[in-house]
């Protein structure tokens, strides 16, 4: 399993993966509902990658990025057992280098279910998934249930 830190090792490990490539975006702290969806890509696809990402874009001033957890090396033993081929694993200065003000709007829907009490949260989901494809280039990406929001 490959550890990739950098959007250039990443962008080369894309271009060497086997044609069918699953993608399951997480933020870490993996638990029983990434497993599965970390088995249902490794069945479906020849090559696998895994983010594990604290995006501090979809956290609001009065929610505390700080307290997520964070176990990295659990993470990485949990997707070794997997089969996971690689996991992209950057700093938030790689996706968000000093000065970067692009943002995806995703109108409307950014104020329904969550959104509703967490204005911000969807631009910063929106952006961060919208750069992690252009990154790595699935043909898939695997979410969660409780991610049902941002897959629309």
């Amino acid at each position: 399993m490959e550890i990739i830190e950098t959007i250039p090792q990443m962008v080369d490990w894309t271009r060497q993966a086997s044609r069918s490539l699953g993608l399951v975006p997480t933020m870490g702290a993996l638990h029983e509902g990434h497993l599965s969806l970390v088995e249902k890509a490794r069945s479906e696809n020849a090559s696998l990658a895994v983010t594990i990402f604290v995006n501090p874009t979809q956290f609001s001033e009065s929610e505390d990025l700080g307290s997520y957890p964070r176990d990295i090396e659990s993470d990485l033993e949990v997707l070794r057992n997997a089969q996971v081929d690689a996991v992209f694993v950057p700093k938030a200065t790689e996706i968000y280098p000093h000065g970067y003000d692009t943002w995806v709007d995703v109108g409307a829907l950014a104020g329904k279910l969550e959104g509703e009490w967490r204005s911000e949260h969807f631009r910063g989901v929106a952006t961060v998934v919208t750069k992690l494809f252009g990154i790595i280039r699935p043909d898939v990406s695997y979410f969660g249930q409780k991610d049902g929001q941002q897959s629309v």
